[in-house]
Formats: structure tokens, C-alpha cells, sequence
């Protein structure tokens, strides 16, 4: 067996990203770019008032009354200049006209026919967003290898973009392997299960960004894990859930090495995930995954989801990791790491874990009550109030979420 780091090391090291395409800019979103977006122009491109209110020249504002001379709404430019001692009413966005430096609110000033009365004392160049303060023309405003979030969309429109090159979306397929299996919807047979492993993990395919191609499921034979496996070539890579391990019928490693595949690595120290084999198949990478439902899930988000990530031309590919004060005692009486499953909560700065229960690599609810994985050291022992290590699964807590509140 090779340590989970050695295993994630040699899957990275051989994926590379994948071409890019030209798409609209709306759908850029949670995707990367491949190169430098420079600012065409200022943003502003010019002086305008942040506020509706009035314009005037500063110099002018003592004695503090002024005769309004126009109205400028936003859209709308005037060349002439204002006369001192003179005011604009200006609506916000509008561009500051000639003669003006300064932008009083209009809930700051009294109305007295044609007049305007200052309330109280203004700064020169108040409320006055300024040529180019947002975006000088040709800075870079968006790196190369930046995902889009919707700010980014946002400026992309603002510079004037309505298509962009972007790393296209990683086509992963999925298949799932085993005579027991039935499709979801099926009546219930003795000796028989649903397969939920191809949608459980065609889901985390979606939220990696990627697009699953669902395969079905492949008996127990040869022949047919060959043909299915083949099926899944023309994805840009293939996971495969069961038939991986030492049984009579697991048949999925001698699949693709009968195909010409060459097998990278077997089996991992890790629990649960076990047996894991990485192999290359005619230039696609081959995630042969195990079939318990949870064991498929904890191995996808060490080895599959990061290379998803990474294909797409993601730069952050690992889930954050944070520390986490235990809050009940939590042993690993084995011989391999085991990744518990463990419900987080964030209290300000810190974080809190406790595990979701039995830990069993066939008890999916062990993932559906949490949202985290705390590694445990083998033949080791966590009292409560220690610190952990645990990798968090939920993306609220990217965006700040769960404060306080443990699994929302």
C-alpha cells in the first residue's frame, strides 16, 4: 500500500489541463480562465457623482446659497460650464459637468424656488467617484487562472466582453459494476441493491464542476466490464465503483489491463478507500474506486475531485483543512489512517468537530450527517477538548457560512 499523500502525488503529477473554448461570458461562472483580462478603458470613464444631489464649484460655497441652473440625469452629458456661485442637480452616475468639483446630497440641502441652501460645511470633491478609480486603462484586472465568481462576471461585462476563452468542463464518466445492482426505481429483489454510488458520485462530479456521463452498471463478467469501460473512453477521465478488490468476480483491474491499460497503483493506507487503483487507459486517467458507498465518496474527494479541479485549470484543488477542538473522545484502533466523518461547526475563529456515529464504509448516512473528515493516526486515541485536523466538505464554509450553527 502507498500513503495517501504518495497517491495523490502520482495522480496529480499526470493530469494536465484540458483545452479551453470560447463561451458567452454568462457562462463563465465557477470556471477559470486561461489568460490576463486588461481593463480596454477607465472605469469610470469619467468624473461622476455618487450621490443625487447637486454640483457645484467648491470655491463657491461660501456664502453657502446657490442658484440651480439645469438638471443632469444620469445618461446625459453637459459640455457648458457652471458658473460659479451656481449649482446642477445631478443624478447619481451622471458625469460631473464643467466648473464642477463637488457633489452634495440632496437630503443635506434646503429648496427655495431656484435656490439651493448647504445645510453645513462640504469637502471639496465630496461624492465624487474619480476617472479610473475603479479600473485604470490596461491594468490587469482579472489574472490569468483566476475562477470566475460573479464579480468577475460583472467587470468581464463592465470592460465590454461578451464571449471569453475559458478551460472547458472536465466530461467525467461513471460507471458501477456488480450483479447486485439495480437501477434506481427497480422493485426490491432479495440479494439485491440500488446503485446509488453512480449518482452520489455524478453529483460530486456536478459540484466539482465537471459534466458525469452516467454508464450504468456492468455485470460481473469480463466481457462486459471490457465493453463498459470502453464505453467511458470518450470521457476525459473514467471512475469506476466496485469490482476493484480480491474477489472471484472484481474484474475491473484485469479489464484494464486486457484493454492495454497500465496500472499505476493498488491499493492505498487509508480507511476506508482501501482498494483504490489509479490507472491510464488510452490517454485517460482511470479512478477505480471502491463500492461501498461512503469508502467511494471519501476516496472521490481525495483523488478524483482535485483532478477535476486541476484538468479545469484550478489552481486550489484541495478541500480547506482546518484545526478542530474534539468534542467527544474518538479512537482508531486499526493499522491504516481512517478518515472519520464529523459534524463541523465554527464558533467565530474556531471550529468545533464530533463524529456522526458508526463509521461504517456502508453507512451513507455517516456522510449525510456531516460535513467534515477528521484523520485519525492508527492505534490512536483523541480525547475530547484535543485538536484535530479535519478537511471541510460543506463550500458555505468558503463563503462564510455556518457560523454558529453546525450543519445548516
Amino acid at each position: 500500500m502507498i500513503s495517501i499523500e504518495q497517491a495523490q502525488r502520482t495522480v496529480f503529477e499526470q493530469i494536465v489541463p484540458l483545452e479551453t473554448e470560447n463561451v458567452p461570458v454568462s457562462q463563465g461562472l465557477n470556471r477559470v480562465t486561461p489568460e490576463n483580462h486588461l481593463a480596454p478603458w477607465d472605469i469610470p470613464a469619467a468624473d461622476n457623482s455618487a450621490m443625487d444631489g447637486f454640483a457645484f464649484r467648491h470655491q463657491s460655497a461660501d456664502p453657502v446659497e446657490l442658484k440651480i441652473t439645469g438638471f443632469l440625469p444620469a445618461g446625459e452629458v453637459i459640455n457648458d460650464s457652471v458658473p460659479a456661485g451656481c449649482a446642477i442637480r445631478i443624478m447619481t452616475g451622471a458625469p460631473i459637468p464643467p466648473g464642477c468639483d463637488t457633489v452634495v446630497p440632496i437630503e443635506d440641502v434646503e429648496l427655495q424656488g431656484d435656490l439651493v441652501r448647504l445645510k453645513s460645511p462640504v469637502k471639496a470633491g465630496n461624492h465624487v467617484r474619480r476617472r479610473g478609480e475603479d479600473i485604470a486603462c490596461g491594468n490587469v484586472v482579472i489574472p490569468a487562472g483566476s475562477v470566475l465568481r460573479p464579480p468577475e462576471i460583472g467587470m468581464l461585462c463592465a470592460m465590454g466582453k461578451t464571449s471569453l476563452s475559458l478551460y472547458r468542463k472536465a466530461r467525467v464518466a461513471i460507471l458501477a459494476t456488480g450483479d447486485e445492482l439495480l437501477e434506481p426505481g427497480s422493485p426490491p429483489s432479495p440479494g439485491k441493491l440500488i446503485d446509488s454510488n453512480s449518482y452520489s458520485l455524478a453529483a460530486q462530479v456536478v459540484e466539482a464542476g465537471g459534466e458525469p456521463i452516467v454508464l450504468g452498471i456492468a455485470a460481473d463478467t469480463l466481457e462486459e466490464t471490457c465493453d463498459k469501460i470502453k464505453a467511458g473512453l470518450d470521457a476525459d477521465m473514467l471512475v469506476v465503483s466496485g469490482g476493484v478488490s480480491v474477489g472471484d468476480r472484481d474484474y475491473v483491474k484485469a479489464a484494464i489491463e486486457r484493454l492495454g491499460g497500465e496500472i499505476q497503483f493498488w491499493k492505498v493506507n487509508m480507511k476506508p478507500g482501501k482498494p483504490l487503483a489509479f490507472a491510464h487507459l488510452k490517454g485517460r486517467p482511470i479512478f477505480a474506486l471502491p463500492g461501498n458507498p461512503v469508502a467511494a465518496m471519501v476516496s472521490f474527494e481525495l483523488f478524483v475531485r482535485p483532478s477535476i479541479l486541476k484538468a479545469m485549470g484550478h489552481r486550489r484543488i484541495l478541500r480547506p483543512v482546518v484545526n478542530a477542538l474534539l468534542q467527544e473522545r474518538a479512537s482508531n484502533n486499526g493499522e491504516r489512517p481512517h478518515l472519520v466523518r464529523g459534524i463541523v461547526s465554527r464558533h467565530g475563529e474556531r471550529y468545533e468537530v464530533s463524529t456522526t456515529g458508526n463509521q461504517s464504509s456502508g453507512r451513507l448516512s455517516s456522510l449525510t450527517l456531516g460535513n467534515g473528515l477528521m484523520k485519525l493516526a492508527p492505534q490512536s486515541t483523541q480525547e475530547a477538548g484535543s485538536e484535530v485536523e479535519v478537511m471541510l466538505l460543506d463550500r458555505w464554509f468558503e463563503q462564510g457560512g455556518l457560523e454558529d450553527d453546525g450543519v445548516a
